[in-house]
């Protein structure tokens, strides 16, 4: 699968290259059916202005889930997660006797968990959408007897419906005001967040209430809790003081190569497929290059989706507990009115480091389920003119993605150590899932 990720390309020429299928039904097309429609989903995501970090975190693994209980319902290698993963349910059974297309049935399944999961795409993104869903049902139907075709659709359609019901009390179905809310008091002491810049919309923090989201492998609300930050202080001795300057004194001083680490790992909403999804084109630039079967795929997206989704919650559960304000604040406040950081400072709290809860996440559990060392090299960027980075393994790409947040001026390095232990921590109830039989 190609990755498709290019910041200057228009949107109807993006998602017309995902739209590149085969041209004949193989005997098992269901690795071409998850590749093609996660092409169109990375696409969708940085296109779609809803698609903040969190609540594509949640989207790719509401789809992972589908995807993967989808496989398991005919696989003899793996179990279902029902009765592990919080109000996960049943997979609806299969008729006794009864024929099924297993491409089918995946197919089904994603194009109902695309339209659900991506619904607020503009124009272009629908009738990709809907171009898509065309192409691969005659892919997959080719061949097909009407009977076995028939079953198999609703079979599909039948399995995602009764894991978006599920999905719908979580917290997170309805984003309104792009995720803003309307009414919000700010904290009126010295460290709590301020807004960071003028836009209008961003005067209120991004998405309040999404710690209290319900999480799907996470025991309750309350797991994985970090230490406060540093206390705040403006005494030059303290460690508060040393942190902010740091960070100013490394911004002053990028060398060539953390300027291109904070810019690799960006990963700005409609600029990118955000860093849920740069997770995501990871695991799919291995599958392509390992050649790894259907099952080992949606094993490591299932893994991924629901530890990038659980480590948005309680690190969003954090931000706002701590509301601790941006470097840019304190620098400009105590040590240089005129400082700008490399990189645009995100409209919410600092404590911790969105991107190294996910990312440390994601390497425990990616670890965990394709193995240590495993040097890969990430190519997510490339079509936006990045040049490629290769990694002995997911904790080196975790603490290069943790500290590129230090370099482009937006961390303190406290938010990014204790945000990559947080997702290390969410990782590991994730890890204790058993998916193979």
């Amino acid at each position: 699968m190609s990755t498709i990720t290019g910041r200057a390309r228009p949107l109807i020429l993006a998602l017309c290259l995902a739209l590149s299928a085969p041209a004949a039904h193989a005997s098992d097309n269901r690795a071409e059916v998850l590749g093609t429609w996660y092409r169109m989903i990375l696409e969708l995501v940085r296109h779609t202005p809803t698609q903040t970090p969190p609540v594509a975190s949640r989207a790719f693994a509401y789809t992972a889930l589908i995807a993967y209980e989808a496989t398991a319902s005919g696989s003899d290698r793996l179990q279902t997660l029902s009765g592990q993963v919080t109000a996960l349910p049943p997979a609806p059974p299969r008729e006794d006797g009864a024929s099924y297309d297993e491409d089918v049935i995946l197919n089904a399944a994603l194009g109902l968990a695309v339209e659900v999961y991506f619904a607020n795409t503009g124009p272009t993104g629908q009738r990709a959408k809907a171009a898509l869903a065309k192409q691969l049902g005659a892919l997959t139907a080719e061949g097909v007897d009407p009977d076995t075709l028939a079953r198999s659709e609703a079979y599909g359609v039948a399995l995602a419906e009764a894991i978006i019901a599920a999905s719908q009390s979580d917290g997170g179905a309805v984003i309104e005001n792009m995720g803003f809310p309307m009414t919000y008091t700010l904290g009126g002491e010295a460290q709590d967040w301020v807004p960071t810049n003028l836009i209008q919309l961003q005067q209120a923090p991004l998405l309040p209430d999404w710690g209290k989201n319900r999480p799907l492998t996470l025991p309750d609300g309350e797991a994985c809790p970090l230490p406060p930050p540093p206390a705040y202080s403006e005494d030059p001795a303290s460690p508060f003081y040393k942190e902010a300057m740091e960070v100013y004194e490394v911004s002053k001083s990028l060398t060539p190569e953390q300027r291109a680490i904070a810019r690799f790992w960006s990963d700005d909403p409609m600029l990118s497929p955000t860093p849920p999804g740069h997770w995501v084109a990871i695991i799919f630039q291995i599958a392509e290059r390992d050649q790894m079967p259907i099952e080992e795929q949606v094993n490591a997206l299932v893994r991924l989706g629901m530890a990038v989704s659980d480590g948005f919650i309680v690190n969003w559960r954090d931000k706002y507990k701590y509301d601790l304000l941006r470097p840019i604040t304190y620098i400009r406040r105590v040590i240089d009115p005129k400082w700008e950081p490399l990189l645009n400072t995100p409209p919410f709290p600092e404590y911790p480091s969105g991107h190294s809860t996910q990312s440390g996440a994601a390497a425990q559990v990616l670890t965990a389920a394709l193995g240590e060392p495993f040097p890969f090299t990430d190519r997510t960027h490339e079509a936006d003119g990045l040049l490629p980075r290769d990694f002995p393994d997911f904790w080196a790409a975790a603490n290069e993605a943790g500290i590129s947040r230090l370099y482009g001026g937006i961390h303190f390095r406290a938010a990014i150590e204790q945000g990559l232990s947080q997702g290390a921590c969410v990782g590991d109830f994730v890890n204790a899932l058993q998916t193979w039989k």
